[in-house]
């Protein structure tokens, strides 16, 4: 089962092609929502904010109640048909949403390596840091979520397109074992060359 991300363009094109069971559209408030029809009635979530980090001169900036909204709606999901996100141009609201689902359904997997899948994914996108901010501490990540983001994002040029091509990701990320901490045991010494029966054997009698 995959994540799908895209413009509003393609919208249209990805439910005919790919059947989602949910789908999210992240808008400006005043942005006309596409029609689903009434199949998607229960399983179409509309988010209206602009694609801005902080709000001011009539733009409307990512709330914790977008989030609360957006992680209930995904938590829904049964694994029946993909997840679609959407916003205006598939490259900042809808890539910082998908991301946030990633993190959701992976928890186990390092937020670098999750940032690392969206990015090998879509080169091309530039995921809202204020909305993966909000998650980020809502979900307790402490951090990790938009320092992933930044670090995978360093260097990268704003896409000249005005809009990115339609991309998906895996729904389960597989851990990268050399982001995560090597397990460490420790073990009583032991002479060299000797089996630790033996060595229990005797300290016993030693100890007689």
């Amino acid at each position: 089962m995959t994540i799908l991300v895209c413009p509003l363009s393609h919208v249209a094109l990805l439910i005919e092609a790919r059947a989602p069971e949910l789908v999210v559209s992240l808008l400006d408030p005043e942005g006309i929502f596409p029609e689903l029809g009434s199949v998607f009635q229960d399983r179409h979530l509309r988010l209206r904010f602009h694609d801005v980090h902080s709000a001011g001169d009539g733009q409307i900036a990512p709330t914790m109640g977008h989030i609360d909204e957006l992680l209930a709606f995904v938590g829904r999901w049964q694994r029946t048909g993909p997840i679609l996100f959407h916003c205006r141009a598939g490259i900042g609201r809808s890539p910082a949403a998908a991301f946030i689902a990633a993190c959701f359904f992976n928890p186990e997997v390092a937020e670098l390596e999750v940032a690392r899948a969206l990015r090998s994914a879509s080169p091309t996108a530039r995921p809202n840091e204020s909305l993966i901010g909000l998650a980020d501490g809502l979900m307790g990540r402490g951090g990790r979520m938009i320092t992933a983001i930044a670090e995978t994002g360093r260097g990268l040029p704003w896409p000249a397109a005005d809009e990115g091509p339609a991309f998906e990701m895996p729904l389960l990320i597989r851990p990268n074992k050399a982001l995560e901490p090597t397990p460490t045991s420790v073990t009583p010494p032991a002479c060299a060359g000797v089996a630790p029966a033996a060595v229990v054997a005797r300290v016993r009698r030693i100890n007689r």
